[in-house]
C-alpha cells in the first residue's frame, strides 16, 4: 500500500483515485496545480505523487520539494510536448497518461527501473552484447527494427541502448519524434577521440525513450550525410566498447554499403564512408540482417549476404525478411520465401515478418515505438518471437536449429 498525492487534470484523477483506492492504494490528497501540491506536501507526508507533465502541474519547484521530501514522483505526458516539458526538468521516466492500471501499478509500488549495468568484463558470462541491424539498398526496415528490438529489449527489463550509426543519414530521431540537432552519436564519436566518454558523459548526450512498457536510450544519428567523417573506425569501435558497460544490450542501425572505400581511392589515409559501418558490424555479437520480400528485395538481400560474410566473418548472423505477402510473391508468400531463400543462397530465416504498414506507418506517425503504437501488430509478434528465441533466450538454450549466412548466389531471373 501506498499514500498518493494527486496532481491531474479532472478526468486522468477521478480515474487514477478509483483505481488506486481499489487496489489498496490511500489518495491522501488531489490538488490541481503545482501550487497547491507544494503547499499540501509540506503538510501532509505521502509516499508517491502522480503528477501530470503539464507546465501548470510539473515544475521545477515539485520536482526539487519531492526529491527532498522522499518522494516518489510518478509523472504522467499526455503529449509529446508534455514528454519534452517533462525530459527539460530532467524526468526521464514519464509514463503514457493513457497507460492502463497495469502499466501504471508498478511506478506506485516502488519497483525500480533497471540502472545502467555496472558491466562485466567482455566474454564473461554476463558481458554486454551488441547488436548490429542491417539491410541491403532499398530501405527494407532496418531502422524500424532497430527501434522495435530496442523496445522489446527494454520491455523484458534489460537496460537498452539505441545508436544510430548510418553514416548516409540518421532515421531514429524522426522516427521517435526526438530532437537530432545534435547527433548523440557523433557527440560519443568526438568524446572517444579525446578519452572523454564515461558513463556521465553518455547519459549527458543521449536521449531517453520514455514508454511505460519498457524505455531505453537513444544516441541520435547524424542528420547531414556530410558529417560522416566524424564517424571513424577507431571511433566507433571505442563507443560501441563503452555503451558494452553501460547497458545489457546495444542495437546499432548500420548503413547499407559494405564496400570498402579503399579500393576507390588512392589515399589510404583518407576517411572512409563505410568505416562506421564495417567497425560496428565487426564489432558486434550479432548481426541481423534485413531483407524486404519481395523479387527485387530477395535478390539485394541473397547477392548481399556473401559481402556480409566478408565484412564479418566472426560475427553470428540472423536474417529476417520484412513484408512478407502474397501480393509481391505470389500464393502462399511464407512458403515463398523460405523456398527462395533456401534454394538460391542455402539460408534459413529466422523469422518472416507479415506486412503490416498500418502498425509501422502509427509508429512513425505519432513517434512511438511499435510496441507502444500498436501493442497487437502480427509483424510485432513475429519480431518478438525472434528476440526472445534468438537474442534475449531464457537460461536453458533451446537445440535443434542452426542458423547460418552462407555465401548468397543471385535469384535467377531477378535484378
Amino acid at each position: 500500500m501506498s499514500i498518493l498525492a494527486l496532481c491531474l487534470d479532472r478526468r486522468t484523477q477521478d480515474r487514477v483515485a478509483a483505481e488506486a483506492t481499489a487496489s489498496g492504494h490511500v489518495v491522501a490528497l488531489r490538488t490541481e496545480t503545482a501550487r497547491e501540491l507544494v503547499t499540501a506536501l509540506a503538510a501532509r507526508s505521502v509516499d508517491v505523487a502522480v503528477i501530470g507533465a503539464a507546465k501548470g502541474r510539473l515544475t521545477a519547484e515539485v520536482v526539487a520539494t519531492c526529491d527532498r521530501s522522499g518522494v516518489r514522483l510518478v509523472v504522467l505526458a499526455a503529449s509529446e510536448s508534455e514528454r519534452r516539458h517533462a525530459l527539460s526538468l530532467g524526468v526521464h521516466d514519464a509514463l503514457d497518461a493513457a497507460s492502463d492500471w497495469d502499466a501504471l501499478e508498478p511506478s506506485l509500488r516502488g519497483v525500480p527501473v533497471v540502472p545502467p549495468r555496472a558491466g562485466g568484463p567482455v566474454g564473461s558470462e554476463d558481458a554486454a552484447r551488441v547488436v548490429a541491424v542491417w539491410g541491403p539498398a532499398g530501405a527494407p526496415g532496418r531502422t524500424s527494427f532497430a527501434i522495435t528490438m530496442a523496445a522489446e529489449l527494454a520491455a523484458l527489463g534489460h537496460s537498452v541502448v539505441l545508436a544510430d550509426a548510418d553514416p548516409y543519414g540518421g532515421a531514429i530521431a524522426p522516427a521517435l519524434g526526438l530532437l537530432d540537432e545534435a547527433p548523440g552519436f557523433a557527440a560519443t564519436c568526438r568524446l572517444a577521440a579525446s578519452d572523454s566518454l564515461t558513463h556521465d558523459e553518455l547519459t549527458r548526450v543521449a536521449q531517453r525513450y520514455s514508454s511505460p512498457r519498457g524505455a531505453f536510450w537513444v544516441l541520435t544519428g547524424i542528420g547531414r550525410a556530410a558529417r560522416w567523417p566524424e564517424l571513424t573506425t577507431d571511433r566507433v569501435e571505442r563507443v560501441l566498447a563503452a555503451c558494452r558497460t553501460w547497458a545489457d544490450y546495444t542495437v546499432v542501425d548500420v548503413g547499407f554499403s559494405l564496400e570498402t572505400d579503399e579500393e576507390i581511392t588512392s589515399d589510404l589515409f583518407a576517411p572512409r564512408r563505410n568505416a562506421a559501418t564495417l567497425a560496428a558490424l565487426r564489432g558486434s555479437d550479432d548481426v541481423v540482417a534485413v531483407g524486404a520480400a519481395d523479387p527485387v528485395g530477395l535478390s539485394r538481400l541473397l547477392r548481399a549476404l556473401g559481402d556480409l560474410a566478408d565484412a564479418a566473418p566472426d560475427t553470428r548472423a540472423h536474417v529476417i525478411v520484412n513484408r512478407v505477402r502474397a501480393s509481391a510473391v505470389g500464393a502462399g508468400p511464407f512458403a515463398q520465401v523460405s523456398s527462395t531463400l533456401a534454394r538460391f543462397g542455402s539460408v534459413e530465416a529466422a523469422a518472416l515478418v507479415p506486412d503490416d504498414p498500418a502498425a509501422f506507418d502509427l509508429a512513425v506517425l505519432t513517434g512511438r515505438t511499435l510496441r507502444d503504437a500498436a501493442p497487437k501488430s502480427p509483424a510485432r509478434a513475429a519480431l518478438l518471437r525472434f528476440i526472445e528465441w534468438e537474442l534475449a533466450p531464457a537460461a536453458e538454450p533451446r537445440v535443434g536449429r542452426r542458423r547460418h549466412v552462407a555465401r548468397a548466389r543471385v535469384v535467377a531471373g531477378a535484378g
